[in-house]
């Protein structure tokens, strides 16, 4: 048996560390009711852009666009500096894996562009995968970049095999595949959070690929937007609620386990049992006994895209070929 701990949280909107806060306390609970994996929703470290489709967006060259990105650029996590280590040592304290979304800020592309990212972190504090979202979904394009193949992993935590996708990436059939071919049977998609998103796809996800399908939503109403928030007059009225959450899980016959639950922080856990998974593979299988390799094949790119490759010089030779090491 696992037990799946699901953290419906509420960021708050762009404070990285005021997040961080809420985030680890959650670990804490959830390693206390002895669940072996805790997850997160989309981006919920810093937040979801949900100004994009509320205060105009698309204004090209605004300076209120410009300020509100600013200070998203500037919130956002960057690994190479740390970004996450209290939450990876919290992760090593309680011996917990974390499956966390995150506004990611990679150095290795100049650390000026922002990725939307799934991070799991093993219950040894180590940063397992990052999957960066293959397609931003429409407004979300002016905000995130296009990731990579290179996260479309699984990881293996106490008999299961886990894999995980961002919102929309959960529609991508060919996305799907790839983690399914990996031998996944925990699905973990994360979303910022709404019952409409969650409602239909988890059940059908779970239906389709006869697994353990848990859906992981965060909350946005306006007490969580800081009162110095460049347009936040324009982002939402008094006491709106514009995510309601919708976390939920169901089973490899599609079945709810835990019904969407909405308009609260709360922690979920679930057990789940591996039996259940054999049971109903044993009239479909998508990657084995029901696959037709000789008919259909799927390639999957999983390098880590990049802008350069720098081919440097050996450093102790000069441009003259002198060898100063002897």
């Amino acid at each position: 048996m696992l037990k799946l701990a699901l953290a419906q949280i509420a960021p708050v909107l762009v404070d990285s560390e005021a997040t961080q806060v809420k985030i680890i306390d959650r670990i804490t609970q959830a390693a206390g009711l002895d669940a072996q994996i805790v997850a997160f929703g989309e981006t919920i470290l810093p937040a979801y852009p949900v100004w994009l489709s509320r205060t105009g967006g698309a204004r090209f060259d605004d300076p209120q666009q410009k300020a509100l990105h600013s200070r998203y650029l500037e919130q956002a996590v960057c690994l190479e500096e740390g970004g996450l280590t209290a939450i990876c040592e919290a992760a090593k304290e309680h011996e917990i894996w974390v499956v966390l979304g995150i506004a990611e800020r990679p150095k290795e592309r100049a650390g000026y562009t922002i990725y939307c990212s799934r991070v799991f972190i093993s219950d040894r504090g180590e940063v397992a995968s990052v999957h960066r979202k293959l397609v931003p979904t429409y407004e979300e394009r002016l905000s995130w970049g296009h990731g990579d193949g290179a996260g479309l992993v699984t990881h293996e935590v106490s008999g299961f095999t886990v894999g995980g996708l961002n919102c929309w990436e959960n529609w991508m059939p060919l996305a799907r595949t790839s983690l399914y071919a990996a031998g996944e049977d925990l699905h973990i998609a994360l979303w910022p959070g709404a019952h409409r998103l969650t409602k239909d796809i988890t059940r059908f996800i779970a239906m389709e690929s006869r697994s353990y399908v848990a859906s992981v939503s965060g909350l946005i109403r306006d007490s969580d937007i800081p009162r110095d928030l460049p347009l936040r007059d324009k982002m939402c009225s008094p006491r709106e609620t514009i995510y309601d959450g919708g976390s939920c899980v169901a089973g490899p016959d599609g079945e709810w386990l835990v019904a969407p639950v909405t308009n609260e922080e709360t922690l979920l856990t679930v057990d789940l049992d591996p039996a259940r998974i054999r049971e109903e593979r044993q009239n479909f299988d998508p990657s084995g006994h029901y696959a037709r390799p000789d008919i259909f094949q799927l390639a999957v790119n999983r390098t880590r895209q990049g802008l350069v490759d720098f081919l440097d010089e050996d450093p102790t030779r000069t441009g003259c070929g002198c060898d100063y090491r002897e």
